[in-house]
């Protein structure tokens, strides 16, 4: 989807791959100006959402967002099916933390469909014939995509057999298909730089203990490995289980 309008002057482009902006969705009965920041947003009930930046024009002031729809279900989804040139999105500044690194020996990125459009605009970064594998999770072969690239990549597409909210337990979280691919990936030679998002049960506690203490990344190499959502809670609720995720972390060092 498309964004654009008067307000693309003020918006600030983050340099990053994996970019993103919070996504304002005020109540339908909501009048007048839209909100300055966040916690205007919510004192208005608004609902927030975080959104990977696909592209961005600054010719034609637009802002491109990939939005997965799975029925009714959600805020954004149900919103971006039935969006039409002129209704309003509220969007913040955008934000991120990783982008290829050009003295790394080879890539390796892997995630879900929330993942993909930052596999993407990594994917399309990478300096010409850098080596790369991914690794991408998905229903089935209708959601497989074209990877622009100059690197020298493999992708491996990662059948679940349904959507990530339609499959039971034993393909999701711990079981999620993605944790056995990336696994029993070949291991090339040299420093690997790690990108890693996805459901958050599969990657903090499957991915990210395999790639830092299994196979010895580095945090410098393996900074950006991280869950975009959690399996059976919105964004809100997500919030409390990584604060509560770090503190247990936290007190686990100490």
């Amino acid at each position: 989807m498309v964004l654009g309008g008067n307000g693309f002057e003020g918006f600030e482009v983050s340099s990053f791959t994996d970019s993103y902006a919070k996504l304002i969705f005020l109540p339908q009965s909501h009048e007048g100006p839209g909100p300055r920041d966040i916690d205007e947003a919510r004192d208005m009930q608004a609902t927030v959402r975080t959104y990977t930046i696909r592209s961005v024009d600054t010719d034609r002031s637009e802002v491109a967002i990939d939005f997965v729809v799975h029925g009714d279900t959600g805020v954004a989804g149900p919103w971006a099916s039935r969006a039409k040139p002129g209704d309003k999105l509220y969007i913040t500044d955008s934000h991120g933390a990783y982008a290829p690194d050009p003295a790394a020996d080879w890539h390796l990125l892997a995630g879900d469909e929330s993942a993909i459009p930052a596999i993407s605009v990594a994917l399309q970064a990478l300096p010409e014939k850098a080596r790369a594998k991914v690794f991408v999770e998905v229903a089935g072969p209708q959601d497989e995509i074209d990877f622009d690239t100059r690197g020298d990549v493999d992708v491996v597409w990662v059948h679940r057999g349904a959507g990530a909210d339609e499959v039971g337990e034993e393909h999701a979280g711990d079981n999620a298909p993605l944790v056995a691919a990336v696994r029993s990936a070949e291991w090339l030679p040299g420093q690997v730089q790690v990108f890693i998002h996805g459901e958050a049960q599969t990657v903090m506690h499957n991915l990210r203990p395999y790639i830092r203490k299994e196979r010895g990344v580095a945090p410098k190499w393996a900074a950006s490995i991280s869950g975009y959502w959690r399996r059976g809670r919105t964004e809100e609720t997500f919030r409390v289980w990584k604060q509560e995720l770090a503190a247990a972390e936290a007190t686990v060092k100490e």
